[in-house]
């Protein structure tokens, strides 16, 4: 290679680790809009390559706030995150979030069936403190508990009351 050609290529070198060095600190910075301008050889494949891993980040952000508000917010227990087409950190990190949206949902979805079970006089139903083969764990065992404990009181109450209305309307006690 000429020296001519050997200064060229270092100088386009040197723009584009430039250009990487300011993509990748605005990207620590939390822009993911950045991307490096398309080239050819080497410097362009490290531009795409570049491109891509800010597009999975990009994609991984808008699913996470888009399930965000899903899940958390219109209550949608049901919603997943799509890893398709994801391969490894990408792909297990979407299912993190899915197994964690499962692991709050089931307990969620347990005490709401109890609590319809309540509301519509049944009170013969109690909170499962085990899930899926799971024992339930910190606050949902908490809260397990408490719900079943409302339950039995509830349904003691209930069974005195109808017991004293039996005995003053039939015996006149």
């Amino acid at each position: 290679m000429t020296t001519a050609k050997q200064a060229v290529a270092t100088d386009d070198h040197e723009v584009l680790l430039g250009e990487l060095v300011e993509a990748l600190r605005r990207v620590r910075r939390g822009d993911l809009r950045v991307r490096l301008p398309r080239r050819s050889g080497l410097g362009g494949e490290v531009a795409d390559a570049f491109n891509d891993v800010v597009s999975l980040q990009e994609r991984q952000h808008l699913d996470l706030r888009r399930i965000s508000r899903i899940v958390g917010r219109d209550g949608r227990l049901t919603e997943r995150l799509d890893d398709e087409g994801l391969d490894g950190s990408w792909a297990e990190g979407q299912r993190a979030v899915n197994s964690l949206i499962d692991d709050l949902g089931r307990p969620t979805t347990e005490i709401a069936r109890v609590i319809v079970a309540v509301a519509d006089g049944d009170l013969s139903q109690h909170m499962a403190l085990e899930i899926d083969g799971r024992p339930l764990r910190g606050e949902y065992l908490r809260i397990g508990r408490t719900v079943n404990t409302m339950v039995d009181q509830l349904s003691s109450f209930s069974n005195e009351v109808t017991r004293v209305a039996r005995e003053v309307g039939t015996e006149g006690k």
